[in-house]
């Protein structure tokens, strides 16, 4: 058979070990232990014995577009009109969208890294020509990118690809650095797709972290992707949005027809209402944080290990001296120590010889699955 083919998923390779071997603790997906909020949950059985199960407009329920423009509105700097929310379903859904609208076979496409192989893969799928832009590591474990070479990388490129909060760094860019992001690919004449699916989920008092939507223009070339997955603990729920430019809702609605036809409504009559369920977003923040402590206090002080707690999303991504196969690692570590995490090489060459966890789980799971990370970086690393 002559199928397109995209590299397989390392992350999904260590899952399916874990899966087969007993008392595995998991860290390896971008997912928690915590359950979706009740509202949503009553918000979904309630359409469904209301028989809210037909076709749904393609947009998105007007009631969750516009609750969607509200919540948006008051988070950021610049109002967000209903008109430009498109309603997808998951936030990968969102980006392949993006891309579709976008991108074309042979157009160069950059993106900083490491990253979730997902987005550059959707890239390849419509015939891209993908470039990693690796950012810079610093000798205390944290990330920086190198804005000379990306105003480099960027001339004659159709697309620059950012996830800021990043999956798996952390990484999250500053207002200032949006700024200058946003200048290069005006000059440029390139679109921006900004993937902002862990925008809540910051660590320093912030409500979410600096968007495009604070800076841009509504009718410029920038695309933002969000999701319900991270933010309000939806990720089986498969849904997302987008926020296009003015003027281009009928092209983005004619491109979800094609790929996915809408949103079942039921599911967006959740999405209506985890959005009104503001505590359960802050409690979810609280619970992330005090995950990241106790990743941060456990990987204190083990050597050979590099590790900066991150500013955003919900991952510890560390680096471990002298590990050329990340893949063999995460692999020991299910089979002899009992506990799953992604091998960095998961996320590009970039990520090799890093481990990534996934740290929005319950304090007891954290407590015991890092003791047995530290045990079995020891114990494989001769640390």
């Amino acid at each position: 058979m002559d199928l397109t083919l995209i590299p397989g998923s390392r992350i999904v390779e260590v899952a399916r070990l874990a899966f087969a071997t007993p008392d595995v603790d998991f860290l390896c997906f971008g997912e928690s232990d915590q359950p979706s909020p009740a509202a949503a949950r009553d918000a979904a059985v309630k359409a469904l014995n209301d028989g809210d199960t037909r076709y749904p407009d393609v947009r998105g329920l007007p009631v969750l577009r516009e609750t969607l423009s509200g919540y948006l509105s008051g988070l950021h700097a610049r109002p967000v009109a209903g008109s430009r929310i498109q309603v997808t379903a998951s936030g990968m859904a969102a980006i392949t969208v993006a891309m579709a609208a976008v991108v074309r076979a042979g157009h160069r496409v950059v993106i900083p890294g490491p990253l979730w192989p997902n987005i550059a893969n959707a890239a390849r799928l419509r015939g891209a020509v993908v470039e990693m832009l690796d950012l810079d590591t610093l000798p205390d474990g944290g990330f920086r990118l190198d804005l000379d070479r990306l105003d480099t990388m960027m001339d004659g490129a159709r697309a620059l690809v950012l996830n800021s909060p990043g999956n798996p760094t952390g990484w999250t860019a500053t207002e200032a650095e949006l700024r200058a992001i946003l200048g290069i690919a005006r000059r440029h004449g390139a679109w921006v797709i900004s993937d902002e699916v862990y925008s809540r989920l910051v660590y320093d008092g912030r409500a979410a972290a600096p968007s495009m939507l604070d800076i841009a223009e509504p009718d410029e070339r920038v695309i933002v992707c969000n999701s319900f997955s991270k933010t309000w603990v939806m990720t089986g729920w498969r849904l997302g949005w987008l926020v296009v430019p003015e003027g281009t809702q009928e092209q983005v609605v004619d491109i979800v027809e094609a790929i996915h036809s809408g949103v079942a409504p039921f599911i967006q009559r959740a999405g209506v209402a985890a959005v009104g369920d503001i505590g359960t977003m802050e409690r979810f923040r609280t619970h992330c944080a005090t995950g990241r402590d106790l990743a941060t206090q456990a990987l204190a002080g083990l050597n050979g290990v590099r590790y900066r707690p991150p500013a955003g999303a919900f991952y510890a991504f560390v680096a471990v001296d002298g590990l050329t196969d990340s893949l063999d690692l995460a692999k020991k570590l299910v089979t002899r120590h009992g506990v799953a995490v992604a091998p960095g090489v998961a996320f590009g060459s970039a990520g090799e010889g890093w481990l990534r966890v996934c740290f929005a789980q319950s304090a007891p799971l954290m407590e015991r699955a890092m003791q047995r990370l530290r045990d079995g970086i020891r114990a494989e690393m001769g640390s």
